[in-house]
């Protein structure tokens, strides 16, 4: 099975070798370089790892840090997950509702008539 990519994030180690110790010390240089921050956003950015960075943030956190990628992101590879084999329905009950029992609801059925 083909092996997933994945990576580090290494901002707060960066920083770090570069003196810089609070979260805070960001926003400064991200505002000179016309990027605004909340002082949570930027603590979010160095300390968790992020799903989604613009490319504008990242160029500037190079720029700022004088550093290149591959000092912020190291990509690493992730054995693949393996699939459970889905078990076969029991009793007319999905695979999913095991342990439910009878709890499972029923279909409401639509009847035409003058009922309201």
């Amino acid at each position: 099975m083909a092996a997933k990519l994945d990576y580090h994030w290494h901002l707060r180690k960066v920083m770090a070798d570069r003196g810089m110790f609070s979260t805070t010390d960001l926003l400064p240089p991200l505002a000179e370089r016309g990027i605004t921050l909340s002082s949570s956003q930027v603590y979010r950015l160095v300390v968790e790892r992020p799903e989604r960075l613009s490319l504008k943030i990242l160029m500037a956190l190079l720029d700022i840090l004088d550093c290149t990628m591959d000092d912020l992101i190291e990509p690493i590879a992730v054995a693949g997950m393996v699939k459970k084999p889905k078990k076969a329905a029991v009793g007319g009950t999905a695979p999913d509702a095991e342990g439910l029992g009878g709890l499972r609801p029923k279909r409401a059925r639509i009847r035409g008539g003058d009922r309201p």
